[in-house]
């Protein structure tokens, strides 16, 4: 099946040769494509009539991508976000993916990998049946079609890697995985991320999941392993 097939991404970025670079290149898969230059336009783009995916700079001229990311999840909060940036900070990462990105992608990157975890993300979503699969992790519920977790009557919108995580070690409950299986399987590039990432990504989801985060019931580290999860 060809993902690029209806598949529409915006561009949201200020340096006309980078926009139309990742145009071209995306086009040439077989994707639709917008690119606009500022977070406003992005964001009337949204609302007016969407995307399947959003590549997203951090440093716009107008508002900067973290406000602009986090406005754009009041609107959809399903939408796979790849934040674009010339910045490497770990904590301009983590601020990142906690305003609702998904991916961080660091200047200067291969337009093949980028492709490939675009593709990865549009994979992943393919995976979730219509109708509204739903996973209990002791007193959270996670519905797989909305990228929702509810616990205690209060609902949190997950980011495309804390719902897969939470995908894989349910389909492997009660077994180990190791963090290394999860980057291959989930961030889907070899060499890309980081035992961090994976660490950061489920101490999130502990403070969702677990009445005491400190010490978990649920997502249980095997030390010099990874994760295993007990429902």
């Amino acid at each position: 099946m060809n993902l690029a097939t209806r598949k529409r991404i915006l561009i949201v970025e200020d340096e006309p040769d980078i926009a139309r670079g990742l145009k071209d290149a995306l086009e040439f898969e077989g994707f639709e494509v917008v690119a606009v230059g500022n977070g406003r336009e992005g964001l009337k783009h949204m609302r007016d009539r969407g995307a399947d995916l959003v590549i997203l700079d951090l440093m716009l001229p107008d508002l900067n991508g973290f406000a602009v990311c986090e406005e754009i999840r009041q609107v959809n909060n399903v939408v796979p976000i790849i934040m674009l940036t010339a910045r490497s900070q770990e904590v301009d990462k983590i601020r990142g993916l906690e305003s609702g990105a998904d991916d961080y992608v660091t200047k200067p990157f291969s337009i093949g990998e980028l492709i490939a975890r675009i593709n990865v993300m549009f994979r992943r979503l393919q995976r979730v049946s219509a109708a509204d699969e739903v996973i209990e992790i002791g007193a959270a519920k996670v519905l797989l079609k909305r990228h929702e977790l509810v616990r205690a009557k209060r609902t949190h919108v997950l980011t495309f890697y804390e719902l897969e995580i939470l995908k894989l070690l349910h389909e492997r409950a009660g077994q180990p995985v190791s963090r290394d299986e999860i980057l291959e399987k989930i961030w889907g590039v070899t060499g890309y991320g980081s035992n961090r990432s994976v660490d950061n990504t489920v101490v999130k989801l502990r403070k969702l999941i677990e009445d005491d985060p400190a010490n978990p019931r649920h997502i249980l580290t095997i030390y010099g392993t990874g994760y295993k999860l007990a429902v």
